[in-house]
């Protein structure tokens, strides 16, 4: 028997069956492993990697032991093994202790002519997470059999990634239209069967979800950040909506003091209705620019400006992007395959030879998709919200520039679509793009944010949402229903918030009286809590834990959590629920955000709340948010006052993250942190505000904050002592500090 052993080389490894089955494998990170198969003679860069959606390069230094013998090849890192059968593909993956996490517990098929099918053995009752929003009937997968094909309404962002809490993820590197069965014909295998293509797997090993979405990130891009404003309120006009009206409709939002910074236009604001050409312009009765005067302060869109507000352009899609990536991956379109005859065809006439026809009148080969937007830009337009028509519509007779069909082509086109977006954005702007959309797929969350598409506000997108945090994708929301209380709690108890109008009439100020302030109360409180989210946001697009956390990310070691479709975190601390009657706390002390009655967790609780909110909210014990003062819109003001609410238990700690909130700067380490710690026990409570590190263009200088110290319901006979101070509130008392200068501020309270 012969056996080698390699103790530094990351280089794949390929050897070919007796089979005839071609076989590579290779250490991507120490968490992460690849393995492919095909019946060709050699393996082509996927069409993922080649559009650079994926990043499949090792990391640099990766130290990776390779035993290969007559009967295996193994890798192994310090965090896992990938052990491999030289003649059938069959693998089992472990951890770094040795303990297998996943098997292939028989050969891989691979069809003659392309295609495969490939099982992998699950436990009996291990859950399966992800594959994106492809059905809303739940987080655990188990017994879902999913067509990953994007599909409108049905399957909006279909994602060929699936994850279990025990330790392992796995994802399927192909566009071509799939089927995943995650136990349902087959029991306790989840079964990847594609048609056309080869096998391409990414196998993670990670300590539980949250690091599986971290490695998986890496090779999929992390979420992107948003500029601040983003994670604001979007308001979408009626489609018949003129810029007069736009403009009256923004004022409304100032005198109503409903905070709002994104105005968007439905496809009206195009001189030709659902234009899909590249010689799209405004509309010359609704959306006049005098020829004189196309740009600057004197246009509508500088005047919405003088008010606070970006705009945002809606767009359909069918352009051929094709020509653009292949540009960029360095080279020129496939050609057209030559005439092909059939040998009977006496006139052989070159018109009948081709394989396919490009049925296809408004792609400019030479001309990028984006390279007709800039003017828009120009002009000042700040946003763009890809509509679902008609990326996810169907094109059976089209063939690509890049000499693709539909089968192979459909599920990227979405995230080529956000991609050039987003990209053509940043490079005209040198600004962060805000782009969102409902179609996607693989690597849609490092380019766009997205909604939940036509489908409003409820419980169903709710479940959506939730399936996209635990697919890698963090900028969520949906339709506001702002016609229920529970719609109104939900849809700003969001990473962003987005009211649509569409051709309907959901202005706030046309809401029934108390519906109209519960509307205006929820949205200040989202502007309230912008710093929290944003700070979150970070998070996300460092780590790939999204702001808005399915419960099981949060407490995953507690089975209860491990498919709760209507109440989730927000963020570390802010647990909330819509459309139920109750709701699940986890272990631990929790604060009734409302009334501020603190209570016990381990437990279910009635989902009650007062008559003018419209859904439960409650504080994780040792919770620390950063909230600011009252602003109309991001930027309104400089902050340099932050209210910080702590709600203390035992130990805790939160990191204040800041930036210009607007320019790449972030990624270059413009972004200052501020470590916040509390320490509570029956002697008082400790607070430490540590100073801020960092700098960021355009930081506030003076940094003050005001510590609300919330000690429960029961607190309102509480005796502050210097410097704190009876709040207002029952329970809660205060202290103003600052600025925040090189040594850390320590406060400390005292108990009676």
């Amino acid at each position: 028997m012969h056996e080698a052993t390699d103790s530094t080389s990351s280089a794949a490894l390929e050897w070919t069956s007796a089979a005839g089955v071609r076989f590579s494998v290779q250490a991507i990170a120490p968490q992460t492993f690849r393995l492919r198969a095909t019946r060709e003679n050699e393996f082509a860069p996927s069409t993922l990697e080649r559009y650079r959606i994926l990043t499949t390069n090792p990391e640099q230094n990766l130290a990776v032991n390779m035993v290969a013998n007559d009967s295996a090849i193994v890798l192994r890192t310090s965090a896992g093994t990938l052990s491999v059968a030289r003649a059938t593909g069959q693998f089992t993956l472990a951890g770094a202790d040795g303990k297998v996490l996943l098997a292939c517990d028989e050969p891989p098929w691979l069809g003659a002519g392309g295609g495969f099918q490939c099982a992998l053995a699950l436990d009996p009752d291990e859950p399966i997470y992800g594959l994106g929003d492809v059905s809303r009937d739940g987080l655990d997968r188990r017994t879902l059999l999913a067509k990953m094909w994007v599909v409108n309404v049905a399957a909006y962002i279909p994602l060929p990634l699936a994850m279990s809490p025990r330790g392992w993820g796995v994802l399927l590197n192909t566009t071509w239209r799939q089927h995943i069965d995650v136990g349902a014909r087959r029991e306790n295998h989840l079964t990847f069967s594609v048609p056309h293509g080869e096998l391409d797997l990414l196998l993670f090993v990670g300590a539980g979800l949250p690091a599986l979405l971290d490695h998986y990130t890496d090779i999929t891009g992390k979420p992107a950040l948003l500029p601040l404003w983003g994670y604001g309120l979007t308001y979408v006009c009626n489609q018949q909506a003129n810029a007069r009206e736009m403009l009256e409709e923004a004022e409304r939002f100032r005198r109503e003091r409903i905070p709002c910074d994104l105005i968007g236009l439905e496809p009206g604001w195009m001189s030709k209705h659902y234009d899909l050409s590249t010689e799209k312009c405004w509309h010359p009765e609704r959306f006049f620019l005098p020829p004189w005067a196309t740009k600057g302060p004197a246009t509508f869109l500088g005047a919405l400006q003088r008010l606070g507000f970006r705009l945002s352009l809606w767009l359909c899609c069918e352009y051929d992007l094709t020509f653009e990536e292949e540009r960029q991956a360095g080279s020129v379109a496939a050609p057209v395959a030559a005439p092909v005859f059939h040998p009977d065809d006496f006139e052989q006439d070159e018109h009948f030879g081709h394989e396919g026809r490009r049925f296809d009148a408004l792609t400019k080969p030479d001309e990028p998709w984006f390279a007709h937007l800039k003017k828009f830009v120009d002009q000042g337009v700040a946003a763009f919200k890809l509509d679902g028509a008609y990326q996810v519509n169907e094109h059976p007779d089209r063939l690509y520039g890049n000499g693709m069909t539909d089968e192979q082509m459909h599920n990227l086109y979405p995230t080529l679509w956000s991609k050039q977006m987003a990209l053509g954005f940043t490079e005209q702007t040198k600004q962060r793009p805000m782009i969102y959309s409902s179609g996607g797929y693989l690597g849609i969350q490092r380019y766009a944010a997205t909604w939940a598409g036509d489908t409003g506000g409820g419980a169903k997108p709710l479940v959506s949402m939730l399936n996209l945090g635990l697919s890698g994708m963090s900028n969520v929301t949906c339709d506001m229903d702002v016609f229920s209380p529970a719609g109104i709690h939900f849809g700003f108890l969001q990473p962003w918030s987005q009211l649509n109008n569409w051709a309907y009439w959901r202005q706030p100020w046309y809401l029934e009286p108390p519906l109209k302030a519960m509307f205006q109360f929820y949205a200040q409180l989202h502007y309230r809590l912008l710093p929290y989210i944003y700070s979150a946001a970070h998070v996300a697009n460092r780590t790939g834990l999204p702001v808005m956390r399915a419960m099981v990310l949060a407490f995953p070691g507690d089975d209860r959590c491990r498919n709760l479709l209507s109440q989730y975190m927000l963020g570390d601390w802010l647990l909330t629920a819509a459309f139920q009657e109750s709701v699940y706390l986890p272990a631990g002390q929790w604060i009734d955000y409302w009334t501020q009655a603190v209570m016990e967790g381990g437990r279910d609780v009635p989902a009650t709340f007062p008559a003018d909110r419209g859904g439960p909210l409650f504080v994780r014990g040792g919770a620390i948010i950063p909230t600011w003062p009252p602003m109309q819109y991001v930027g309104e003001k400089p902050v340099e006052t932050i209210t910080l609410d702590i709600y203390p238990a035992g130990h805790s700690e939160y990191e204040l993250v800041e930036d210009d909130g607007i320019s790449l700067a972030y990624r270059d380490g413009a972004v200052t942190r501020t470590q916040i710690v509390c320490d509570a026990d029956r002697a008082g409570v400790r607070v430490t505000i540590h100073p801020r590190t960092g700098h960021y263009q355009g930081m506030p200088e003076r940094r003050d904050y005001v510590v609300r110290l919330h000690l429960g319901a029961g607190g309102a006979k509480l005796v502050a002592n210097d410097p704190w101070h009876v709040a207002d509130e029952p329970g809660v008392i205060t202290a103003q500090v600052g600025p925040n200068a090189a040594q850390p501020m320590i406060l400390v309270w005292k108990g009676d």
